[in-house]
C-alpha cells in the first residue's frame, strides 16, 4: 500500500479541504492497526464525482461509491480510470444503503455534505451504523450555519442572515439550497443518538473562504503558512465554531 502522506492535498485550493484529509488518515491508521491489514472496506455516501473515494482507492483500499446522480458516477468513473484505480459505483440515495450494501461491511463510511440533503438525518445515520462492522468509524462533515450568517451578513444580505440564527434548522429563506446546517455540538448529539460515540469537532475552512486565492497563488510559503494557520484554527475553541463546515468522526458503539 502507498504511503498514507499522499493524502495530503497540495496547493491553495486543496488547503480547503486538508483538515478532514488529516483527520482520515490518522483514522485509517488507526483502523488498518485494529483490523490487521492495509486493505480496508470504505462507502462514501454521497460520494458525487470521487473528490474523496479516488485518492483513497489510490491507498489500496476497496471503495463503494452511492450516489443518486447518474452524471457524478460517471464523473467518478472517469476519474478512477484516469487514476488507474478501482472504484465500485452504485446509484441510490442516503436511505437505500440498507438495501444496496450488506450490513456490518465496512469499516469507514464517509458522509460528506449529506445530511444537509436528506429527508431524514438521525435514519440517514442509523443506516450507515448498520454498513459498519464493530468499532468502525463514521466521518461526517456538514455546512455550519455560523459561517453562513456570517457571509451572508458581510454580503448585506442582514434579514437572511437574521433568519438563519432564528431557524433550528440554520435555513435563511425560500431561495437557500441548503435545507439544513449543523452547528459541531448538533452534529455530535445526533451521532450519539444514532449509535455513534462522537469524536473532536473540527472545523473545516475557517479562512480558507475569506482569504483571495491570489494571496497564495505561486507562493509556496504562504501556502504552507495559510495551511498551517487552517490546521491551527479547525482546533482552536472558537474559530471551529465559525467555520464554513464541521468535521467530526463517530465510533460505532
Amino acid at each position: 500500500m502507498r504511503d498514507q502522506s499522499v493524502m495530503r492535498p497540495v496547493g491553495a485550493t486543496a488547503v480547503r479541504t486538508a483538515v478532514v484529509w488529516d483527520a482520515l488518515r490518522a483514522v485509517l491508521d488507526e483502523l488498518a492497526s485494529a483490523a490487521g491489514r492495509d486493505r480496508l472496506d470504505i462507502v462514501d455516501a454521497g460520494g458525487g464525482t470521487g473528490g474523496f473515494a479516488v485518492p483513497l482507492a489510490e491507498l489500496g483500499h476497496a471503495v463503494t461509491v452511492v450516489d443518486p446522480s447518474p452524471d457524478s458516477l460517471a464523473a467518478l468513473e472517469r476519474r478512477a480510470s484516469e487514476a488507474g484505480v478501482g472504484v465500485r459505483s452504485l446509484q441510490g440515495d442516503a436511505g437505500d444503503l440498507a438495501e444496496l450494501l450488506p450490513a456490518g461491511g465496512a469499516d469507514l463510511v464517509l458522509c460528506h455534505s449529506v445530511l444537509e440533503y436528506v429527508e431524514d438525518p438521525a435514519a440517514a445515520l442509523v443506516a450507515m451504523a448498520g454498513l459498519l462492522r464493530p468499532g468502525g468509524v463514521i466521518s461526517v462533515l456538514a455546512a455550519n450555519p455560523v459561517a453562513t450568517a456570517i457571509h451572508r451578513a458581510t454580503s448585506g444580505r442582514f434579514k437572511e442572515a437574521l433568519s438563519l440564527l432564528a431557524d433550528p434548522a440554520g435555513h435563511w429563506g425560500d431561495h437557500d439550497p441548503t435545507p439544513r446546517r449543523f452547528t459541531g455540538e448538533g452534529l455530535a448529539g445526533l451521532l450519539a443518538a444514532s449509535g455513534f460515540v462522537p469524536g473532536e469537532v473540527h472545523g473545516v475552512r475557517v479562512f480558507a473562504d475569506l482569504v483571495p486565492s491570489r494571496l497564495l497563488d505561486g507562493d509556496p510559503g504562504a501556502a504552507q503558512a495559510f495551511a498551517a494557520l487552517e490546521h491551527a484554527a479547525a482546533r482552536h475553541p472558537v474559530l471551529r465554531d465559525i467555520a464554513t463546515q464541521v468535521h467530526i468522526l463517530g465510533h460505532r458503539a
